[in-house]
């Protein structure tokens, strides 16, 4: 196997990885809380990348992306981590989790907008059935029911809020990653102040919930460090090295996989609406993927 195979797939490990991170902040908040949780997965985390990405001096970033990189990058894993880990269920979890996924196809519109990329007409039915798929998914078992959906909101605004601002926050990254890194990778610095902010939240905050130290949560807190640190050092070897327009199709296909190891890990069925709804944002981005590749 040659080297570029072998990239692409450590690449493709990253995005199983990724797949397990909604169901296992899920489990670690539910032993150690979601401040306290977040904060201790990331420093684990960060501890991972230094000894597999390794560090990359401050001096080699780009001024720009010194001060726009860590800002987008630490606000979005700040929104992902405590929006799963405010949820009150395991349902709402996955919900959650969907929610973020539609930062494939908001990222895809980003740059078509901010970087004038070359689109065709199938970005507009690739948007709609995302966004349908969202309110599918919200819409409870009976698919599109748009009074369950705002029930469903209404019930912890907090984490669906926190889970769309990450979505946007995540695509504006990629836009800005993708104009002013100029190939430099600052994964691990973005996460060492990823924890730093969590810890600072966490002194600050006042509220310390009860920490069940248990052999299954420092489990749960062992492996959600690890897919999230591994996790990403794996798709960086995979897009520097291997095949990236092969992984990044296969990416769009996380919010299926991601639905699948959540509900396994957390013990949850998932009605048809649900997979159905997962199925249409799945598509919704692999057809605003296509539609800067495919000339029609």
């Amino acid at each position: 196997m040659n080297q570029e195979k072998k990239a692409t797939l450590i690449g493709l490990c990253a995005i199983i990885l990724w797949s397990l991170i909604v169901g296992l902040i899920k489990g670690v908040s539910e032993s150690f809380g979601a401040i306290l949780g977040a904060a201790s997965i990331y420093s684990i985390a960060s501890l991972f990348l230094l000894f597999t990405v390794g560090w990359t001096p401050l001096k080699n970033f780009p001024k720009k992306y010194l001060v726009y990189g860590p800002i987008l990058f630490v606000t979005y894993e700040l929104c992902l981590s405590l929006s799963i880990g405010y949820t009150t269920t395991s349902r709402q979890a996955i919900e959650v989790g969907m929610v973020n996924y539609l930062w494939p196809t908001l990222t895809m519109a980003s740059m078509i907008i901010f970087t004038k990329t070359k689109t065709n007409w199938l970005i507009a039915p690739g948007i709609v059935l995302s966004m349908a798929g969202i309110t599918w998914v919200l819409g409870g078992d009976e698919g599109l029911d748009i009074s369950q959906m705002m029930t469903n909101i209404s019930s912890n605004p907090l984490s669906y809020g926190m889970a769309l601002l990450g979505a946007l926050i995540w695509s504006a990254y990629c836009v800005v990653t993708a104009r002013m890194a100029k190939g430099i990778n600052g994964i691990t610095f973005f996460f060492m102040l990823v924890a730093v902010s969590l810890w600072i939240k966490y002194f600050f905050s006042g509220i310390q919930p009860e920490v069940k130290i248990t052999l299954s949560s420092i489990s749960y807190l062992v492996f959600a460090s690890s897919a999230i640190g591994f996790g990403y050092a794996a798709w960086n070897l995979g897009i520097l090295k291997g095949n990236s327009t092969l992984l990044a199709g296969a990416s769009y296909f996380t919010p299926v996989l991601s639905s699948l190891f959540s509900s396994i890990i957390l013990a949850t069925s998932l009605g048809i609406s649900f997979w159905q709804g997962t199925l249409m944002v799945c598509t919704g981005s692999i057809l605003c993927w296509l539609s800067t590749r495919i000339k029609i």
